[in-house]
């Protein structure tokens, strides 16, 4: 029996994670966190003083890595290390060793009902012939707020009107780097998250009944 595959794609910091992790835990499917991976990769390439600006310096690092945790963790929740991951997004062969990971991680659980994965292109580039692929839809000022609180709260200082232009910023990158950009994924459906939670979920659950 082939498993269900439902996408989540949009702009940082829209609730993708959240989402998903209801998701996960409503419907019995594996998350797959698409951005951990990325953030992950950014810490190891800090932490070894990878210079981000040399291809091949990338490409050589990229082939001595196995894997990569899928584990969450405030090391990774840094303004810092999302700004690095953003830098790194653009390059090709960091975004097909990534791709080449959830491909790994839905292959190793074949046995699972399905997977719920999130991402920027993952309806559009990964995945495309998802089950179901959600669009998340969230303007940026809401998002920033979010993005304030959830720093705030892990203890780390932070700045409203800088989270508000650093925010403003990866979405241009998102949108316009020539490596899968953040675009809408073809049959995609809109989920406005500006409101409370609970009225996204009856969104989402609409939708998934018709398929699980």
């Amino acid at each position: 029996m082939r498993n269900i595959i439902i996408t989540v794609d949009g702009p940082a910091a829209s609730g993708k994670e959240k989402i998903c992790k209801y998701i996960s835990k409503k419907w019995k499917l594996k998350h797959l966190d698409s951005g951990i991976l990325y953030r992950r990769l950014a810490l190891i390439f800090l932490k070894d003083k990878i210079n981000i600006n040399n291809i091949n310096e990338i490409k050589k690092k990229l082939r001595k890595i196995n894997s990569i945790s899928f584990r969450k963790s405030n090391k990774i929740r840094t303004q810092e290390i999302s700004n690095l991951a953003s830098i790194i997004a653009v390059n090709k062969c960091v975004r097909e060793f990534i791709n080449n990971m959830q491909y790994n991680f839905v292959k190793r659980n074949k046995n699972s009902r399905g997977f719920v994965i999130d991402g920027r292109d993952i309806g559009s580039v990964v995945f495309k012939n998802a089950d179901l692929k959600l669009y998340i839809v969230v303007n940026s000022e809401i998002r920033a707020k979010r993005r304030y609180k959830q720093l705030i709260d892990s203890g780390e200082k932070s700045i409203y009107p800088q989270i508000l232009k650093d925010i403003k910023l990866r979405d241009k990158k998102d949108k316009t780097r020539i490596n899968s950009p953040l675009v809408i994924p073809k049959d995609a459906h809109f989920i406005n998250n500006e409101s409370t939670f609970k009225e996204t979920t009856n969104q989402i659950n609409k939708l998934l009944k018709i398929i699980l």
